[in-house]
């Protein structure tokens, strides 16, 4: 699934503190008009979210008692509510740009078409695993099964808001956000991986199916994963073409989502494939 400007890059009345490691921290700041009603509409269809994950999940289930369900749920929405406590106090702007999302004209198309399958194969996985409840294709399992995907799924949340929180241009959708002061961030989680809010994601698409005990529904939440793992080539690509001093930092931070595990990359040239 994110440097910073002082002023008023965007029209937005906001003064930021910008460490050396890209990090942001807020020194003072008023929403204008536009960040309060884009914040505003984020907070409605974020709700609308949440209630169209419970009313898959449980519609799938066929059934309101069941613990594990509502567990799922709430750790969702938790994550849904801790996005506008972090934000509004360090960067209210980077909460409207998120709500603008992938209906920004600039967002790349074939983020656009990446986002959404990943987002309709996650919503697969709660709906299958709901199927999964009802019908007992799994069967049961063991507690320790359900606890260590809360466990995994919370961890892959958490390792997502840190990453929102040490970068402020955690958009939503891969653009180069050159109107907001773009640069690279490198602090917090940025120190090890280039791309932990993706890290966290993918921990969290596989957690989920285990919390809620369902084995079927890994199948959708590993295609979500593997189509992240694609997003993170392509912009990966896109940001050492377009983003000055991305090339510089990918050369001392060598890994993309797990360190030490994949072999490091050497930056390529803008427009040659970028390795996996």
């Amino acid at each position: 699934m994110p440097m910073p400007c002082t002023g008023a890059a965007n029209g937005y009345d906001r003064v930021l503190k910008v460490d050396s490691d890209g990090e942001s921290h807020g020194v003072g700041w008023g929403a204008s008009p536009e960040e309060r009603r884009a914040i505003a509409r984020w907070l409605i269809e974020a709700a609308a979210g949440l209630v169209g994950y419970g009313f898959i999940l449980f519609l799938s289930a066929g059934r309101l008692d069941w613990f594990w369900g509502w567990v799922a749920l709430a750790l969702f929405g938790l994550v849904l509510a801790a996005h506008p406590l972090i934000l509004l106090r360090i960067n209210p702007g980077l909460l409207a740009e998120r709500q603008r999302g992938l209906r920004d004209p600039r967002v790349a198309a074939w983020d656009r078409r990446l986002v959404a399958l990943a987002g309709g194969s996650m919503l697969l996985s709660w709906a299958v695993a709901g199927l999964d409840t009802r019908f007992g294709w799994t069967g049961p399992m063991p507690t320790l099964y359900h606890v260590g995907g809360l466990a995994l799924a919370a961890l892959g949340y958490g390792l997502f808001l840190w990453a929102m929180a040490s970068n402020a241009f955690f958009a939503e959708g891969v653009r180069i956000q050159g109107e907001r002061g773009h640069t690279v961030a490198t602090g917090g989680p940025y120190r090890y991986v280039r791309h932990p809010g993706y890290a966290g994601g993918i921990l969290s698409f596989l957690g989920i199916p285990l919390l809620l005990g369902s084995v079927w529904a890994l199948m959708p939440a590993g295609m979500a994963t593997a189509l992240y793992v694609r997003r993170t080539a392509l912009e990966d690509t896109t940001l050492m073409g377009e983003l000055p001093g991305y090339a510089e930092y990918a050369r001392r931070t060598h890994y993309r989502l797990l360190p030490g595990v994949w072999r490091p990359c050497t930056p390529a040239p803008r427009g040659s494939p970028t390795p996996w």
